[in-house]
């Protein structure tokens, strides 16, 4: 036996997933020291929001990213996997300030240092919890490096690059339709909105030409809107209404003439033909206003409220004012009809309120230049989609940018450098607070109060993290990162933002590859959501199964852009997968000698079954390394599993059993050492996806240093050996063939039977060679060999297999007398059925009222009676 070998009788993860990290932590295994003379490999997690717990999501996320980071390592690379998280800010605000409320406190009254701290204490509490849970996740990142984005130097970077970009020209101040949160008063970044179909109606609206000759009628969704009109347009094609292009009309409810414009823009068949333009409230009528030099006039407030230009409808909330207004037209005769109208309605994610597109003063960065470069980079490959097809939408959005937004309404985040002089009006521009107005001299200065939108500071977040804009080591050394691994769902709200941010600010794009996986739906393939109440908490299935469990069923049948469901029985069986590892360990430390292990290590007197495995794992060794480069890291762990639980577990050890038990110390010196060796290089292919089991196992086994820390295998091309995997595959099936046969007449294992074997003259040495092999594992009780099938014995069973075919007697395989008495039992038990069904069938007053349905299924039923009946007649002529 083994020496010290003090592996725990059960897999129990609890007893041992918890000291395995904290050791991890104390070794710092995980905080790489730069070495000029090793390959860097880095990664920078995608930061989770401090909104509250991580979520199956990022549980996936992250093991994915973990799988990589341990590989890496593994293979020698300096690696460094750098955690952090995001302020969030919108989402955090809310949060907070929902929290405050139920607690009487009110963010206005409070004031904005006030409630900024109530945010710290919210964002010191969630990073720890988050911490904490990336921990019992196993992830391997270097915590002693972790990064906020309301880090002071993070901070610092984004407000460099705003200062840079303005310098530049690329960023102004502007009059712009935003999305607009009238809930949360502030503007929107499409990854904030998220679209929905709702029931909603097209109100039809006729609007009186000025020279009383009729009317246009326009359709509209939002007849609030209409009071901020400043034209109805037409396409100059139609020949229904170009003759009035330039006319004029009277806007219904108000004491305001607007004009017909021709432009493009209207779809001929769609609706009425004739479109309201409200420059100041919907994103193409703004377009249009802009081509037209029409009047912007916005007629509601932050709130959504009908503001002072709206006359008799101010101080209404754009719903109520909606009723009064289609109750006014109805009655003055205008409104010509409504109807119903499903459309995709946007709503901010984080509060449920329908956005309302309003024109405002916002903060706005160029983006046509930016992405220029950013769609050379991936059309070169110098960083490229895993999969290839996600790249169509990186360029579908990125070909069609607009001006990004990037100012918002709120108190927590990252304030936007631009002060303003409260005397002379002079706006300063500057990395940090500047103490006089360099116009005039003053001291009375106040800063903006926007903060930046969340994405641009996440933007940075490959070269901030390493220390930019300092020049760091880190940054040196590690930048440009990898890979970065994410979901589909934020390709073109985060991925693209730091492609042409890292290659503006570091002339390098910031990574080559980015691996995009799905997202994890239910059993049942909807999407996890609060709603329907079928979230899954990582940390519950961890308790439950363990981490390696979840870990394992994560990335088991996972393709890179695929969805995943989440499926219970799944995790169970990646947690049977575990204790079958742990149970064959725990069976090979036992048997294991090191002191006959040392004296034949040299040995390599291999028997067919020792060169199978070899072969077998060196194969897998060279399959695994190529699918964990090509990022196929579902395919990879499915290869492990299938060596480790089927060659390894359910044959090698079985094959060898014979060794174990037997007294030929050099034999048992060999298989000792290829059982050593071939459980040391399944835990490590194993360990990038099961970190934990893998190294109780592997510490236990070598008494050595960490697994984390060991050498990825390598393929040794002198283990290589096509014949002796043939040779076994002949002699696995013939096992598996035998053996099924065997369990079809319910022959107890006991129960030996010789076994006569008719091969080709290829499977001919594989047969002789694993003789032993079938005598043990399919109690036989010798093989014998035969040049002719006439030498095979009457009533012997006969079967198939690759290579040839073989034989066993009949009588070898059961007692005659006590056979034909079971026999017989069971032939008088079926003809009692058959007799008792053709009974039932022919009683008239049965047929007559039964249902058709139920009549069929008793001729079924008699058919398979009669069918086993004959087989057991078949079986007692044999035995005859």
């Amino acid at each position: 036996m083994l020496e010290n070998n003090n592996l725990a009788t059960t897999y129990n993860p609890k007893e041992f997933e918890e000291r395995i990290y904290k050791t991890w932590e104390e070794k710092k295994y995980f905080t790489p020291i730069i070495d000029k003379n090793k390959k860097p490999f880095s990664i920078v997690m995608p930061p989770p929001n401090i909104t509250g717990k991580l979520h199956l999501g990022h549980a996936l996320d992250n093991t994915l990213q973990d799988m990589l980071i341990r590989f890496k390592r593994m293979q020698g690379y300096c690696t460094l996997w750098l955690p952090g998280q995001d302020h969030a800010s919108i989402a955090t605000e809310v949060k907070v300030e929902n929290e405050l409320l139920k607690q009487g406190l009110v963010k206005k009254k409070m004031g904005r240092e006030a409630f900024l701290e109530k945010v710290w204490e919210w964002s010191d509490e969630y990073r720890g919890t988050i911490r904490n849970q990336l921990k019992k996740m196993g992830v391997s990142c270097d915590f002693s490096r972790e990064a906020f984005t309301m880090d002071e130097n993070l901070n610092k970077a984004v407000r460099t690059v705003f200062v840079k970009l303005y310098n530049e020209g690329l960023i102004y101040q502007g009059n712009r339709i935003t999305n607009w949160c009238p809930k949360c008063t502030t503007a929107l970044s499409d990854a904030e909105i998220e679209y929905e179909e709702k029931e909603g109606s097209f109100w039809h609206i006729n609007y009186p030409l000025s020279d009383g000759s009729g009317y246009l009628e326009i359709a509209t969704t939002r007849p609030e809107t209409l009071l901020g009109d400043t034209a109805v347009a037409v396409n100059p094609n139609d020949d229904r209404f170009k003759n009035l292009i330039g006319k004029t009309l009277k806007l219904p409810l108000t004491d305001r003439e607007i004009p017909i414009v021709g432009d493009d823009y209207v779809d001929i068949e769609f609706g009425t033909g004739a479109v309201k333009i409200t420059p100041a409230h919907d994103p193409n009528d703004f377009q249009v206003g802009l081509r037209h030099n029409l009047p912007q006039i916005r007629v509601m407030d932050d709130k959504g409220v009908i503001n002072e230009l709206g006359g008799k409808y101010q101080g209404l909330d754009r719903y109520e004012a909606r009723k009064q207004m289609v109750k006014d037209l109805e009655g003055l005769g205008l409104l010509v009809k409504v109807k119903p109208h499903n459309h995709n309605v946007g709503t901010h994610d984080r509060c449920g309120t329908t956005v309302e597109p309003i024109i405002s003063k916002q903060w706005y960065v160029k983006m046509e230049s930016l992405a220029k470069p950013a769609i050379e980079a991936v059309k070169t490959n110098k960083t490229k989609f895993v999969p290839e097809r996600f790249d169509k939408i990186y360029f579908n959005w990125m070909e069609n940018i607009q001006d990004w937004c990037i100012s918002r309404q709120l108190w927590w985040g990252h304030r936007i450098p631009v002060w303003y002089c409260n005397d002379c009006r002079e706006m300063i521009v500057q990395e940090n607070a500047p103490e006089i107005c360099p116009k005039c001299g003053s001291k009375h200065l106040h800063q903006d109060e926007d903060v930046l939108d969340t994405w641009f500071s996440s933007a940075l977040w490959p070269f901030s993290t390493l220390g930019w804009p300092n020049k760091t080591e880190d940054l040196e050394y590690f930048y440009p990162t990898n890979v970065l691994v994410t979901g589909y769902d934020i390709i073109f709200f985060w991925v693209a933002r730091m492609i042409f941010s890292g290659i503006h600010n570091m002339d390098e794009t910031p990574f080559d590859t980015v691996l995009i996986h799905g997202i994890i739906r239910d059993a049942q393939g909807r999407k996890m959501s609060k709603s329907l109440g079928n979230g899954v908490d990582p940390l519950e299935v961890i308790d439950e199964y363990g981490a390696d469990a979840l870990r394992f069923m994560l990335v088991t049948g996972n393709s890179p852009g695929n969805d995943i469901r989440y499926i219970p029985e799944r995790v169970e069986a990646a947690r049977n997968f575990a204790n079958k590892m742990w149970n064959a360990s725990r069976f090979v430390m036992m048997n294991l000698d090191k002191e006959i292990m040392d004296k034949y290590a040299d040995c390599k007197e291999y028997s067919l079954a020792d060169k199978y495995i070899l072969s077998k794992m060196n194969s897998l060794v060279k399959e695994v390394t190529e699918n964990m480069e090509k990022y196929e890291l579902g395919i990879a762990l499915q290869k492990v599993y299938d060596f480790m639980w089927t060659e390894f577990c359910d044959w090698y050890i079985e094959l060898v059993k014979g060794v174990l038990y037997g007294e030929d110390e050099k034999q048992k010196g060999i298989v000792y050492n290829v059982l050593n060796e071939v459980l040391k290089t399944g835990l490590k292919l194993l360990h990038p996806v099961m970190p934990f089991i893998t190294e109780e196992i592997y510490t236990t086994l070598t008494h050595g240093e960490s697994i984390v820390i060991s050498n990825w295998p390598e393929y040794n091309e002198d283990l290589n050996n096509e014949k002796a995997e043939k040779d076994m595959d002949f002699i696995i099936e013939a096992i598996k063939g035998l053996r099924n046969v065997r369990a079809e007449m319910n022959v107890p294992p006991s129960r030996k039977a010789k076994v006569i074997a008719y091969t080709t003259n290829e499977a001919k040495d594989a047969f002789t060679a694993g003789v032993h092999y079938i005598e043990k594992l399919a109690s036989a009780s010798e093989v014998a060999f035969i040049e002719d099938k006439a030498q095979v014995p009457e009533n012997a069973v006969s079967l198939v297999v690759k290579g040839g075919e073989l034989f066993m007697p009949l009588l070898d395989l059961v007692d005659k007398e006590k056979e034909l008495e079971r026999l017989n039992k069971e032939k008088k038990k079926l003809e009692g059925e058959v007799e008792r069904i053709d009974k039932k069938l022919s009683n008239q007053g049965f047929v007559a009222k039964a249902p058709q349905a139920v009549i069929d299924g008793e001729k079924e039923k008699r058919e398979k009676y009669n069918e086993m009946l004959e087989a057991v007649l078949v079986r007692i002529d044999a035995l005859k």
